[in-house]
């Protein structure tokens, strides 16, 4: 058995029982050889991105849902599936043998033969997916709010960029990347495009997450407090800039990761109250969110997200703000950001908390912009 689809099989596993992929491959992928650790990453995102994909298939050969089957049978089934119609260096033997041995090993050998009869009827996608959910990859409640809120080819283009690995781009303040790198320049200053070699110590950072703290516009001596700080990225590139940092987070392990950094750290919860006495210069609020922005890195979103989150997310984002405006030295400026697409942590955010829009609003839309999707809004303090 290959180590790396029986790892893929045990984290799809997980993430189905709420873990999150990356997490999951950074730790289990670790001890692997490279080779099979790229190949346990682009089986388990491979699976993600496109399951409704693989489970309609799954429904038309086994004609029964794959949401009917046993966990432990659906996964190895998407595996199979996945390596035989987007995998063009698997054979077919080795990927219909391996996902049969795979339902043994999980102790559901009476599936076996099933498997092996699903694989080997689906040779090729069909001539038409029977909608546009299933042939984006999406749950219809969100695509249908995607419809609504951007129009229906913006919608599409969104859904298509998140159905493809995302770029990498890195974080070079210097400018001077390491001999061996190949990267290209973006827009952003310190913001780079990975196009290979030796990536060495080099930050990987979306070009939607480094274009936030320049809204800041920070200046040498200034105050800021970065209010929902892990894992830190934001942290790090503001400090670039000479300001002074206090850096909060409610999950003390992620914050005590931050050390390195050098600032001061404050494990607190920002929905109940900032125990500040002394106002901010600049104050960063990213704030915790539905991710709908990133389901190209975090393709699980869109299969665990429901509507009712939107108010819940919304509910504690407008806590956050209102308590981030209390500290706010007047003159200063507050980002607000998230990476979600969702009107709900956004505009309607700022509107239930400020009774208007900002003047200063950046969007970041995938299919037409690099990178995530991102809202951030600019407010001046008075």
């Amino acid at each position: 058995m290959s180590p790396a689809r029986v790892i893929a099989h045990q984290i799809l596993l997980l993430v189905e029982r709420g873990g999150w992929a990356g997490e999951l491959l950074r730790s289990r992928t670790a001890g692997l050889e490279a080779r099979d650790a790229a190949l346990a990453h682009e089986l388990v995102y491979g699976c993600l991105r496109l399951q409704a994909r693989l489970d309609y298939l799954i429904g038309q050969a086994a004609r029964r849902s794959a949401a009917s089957l046993d966990p432990e049978v659906r996964q190895a089934l998407r595996l199979g599936l996945y390596q035989l119609l987007y995998m063009d260096r698997v054979p077919a033997h080795a990927a219909v043998w391996e996902s049969v041995e795979l339902v043994k090993r999980a102790g559901k050998a009476s599936a076996a033969s099933l498997v092996n009869a699903v694989l080997r009827r689906t040779g090729k996608e069909p001539a038409a997916w029977p909608d546009a959910a299933t042939e984006l990859s999406m749950p219809v409640w969100l695509l249908e709010r995607w419809r609504r809120h951007y129009g229906e080819p913006i919608a599409h283009d969104i859904a298509r960029a998140f159905l493809k690995p995302p770029e990498i781009f890195v974080r070079i303040p210097s400018g001077m990347p390491p001999p061996g790198a190949t990267v290209e320049p973006t827009e952003i200053a310190g913001c780079f495009r990975w196009i290979g070699g030796d990536r060495g110590g080099l930050k990987i950072q979306d070009i939607s997450s480094q274009s936030i703290v320049p809204l800041l516009d920070l200046q040498p001596g200034l105050t800021m407090l970065d209010l929902c700080a892990a894992p830190g990225n934001k942290t790090a590139q503001a400090l670039e800039y000479g300001v002074r940092v206090v850096a909060c987070d409610r999950n003390y392990r992620r914050l005590a990761e931050m050390k390195p950094l050098g600032c001061m750290l404050v494990a607190l919860d920002g929905e109940i109250s900032l125990p500040f006495r002394a106002r901010f210069d600049r104050i960063l609020l990213d704030a915790p969110c539905s991710g709908t922005g990133t389901l190209g890195r975090n393709p699980e979103i869109k299969w665990r997200l429901k509507p009712e989150d939107l108010a819940e997310l919304q509910a504690r984002q407008v806590r956050l703000l209102r308590n981030a405006l209390q500290v706010l030295e007047p003159g200063g400026r507050l980002v607000y950001s998230t990476c979600s697409l969702e009107p709900e942590e956004n505009e309607q955010v700022l509107e239930q908390v400020l009774g208007r829009r900002p003047e200063k609003i950046l969007r970041r839309i995938p299919g037409r912009d690099a990178g995530d999707g991102f809202f951030a809004a600019v407010i001046v303090s008075t």
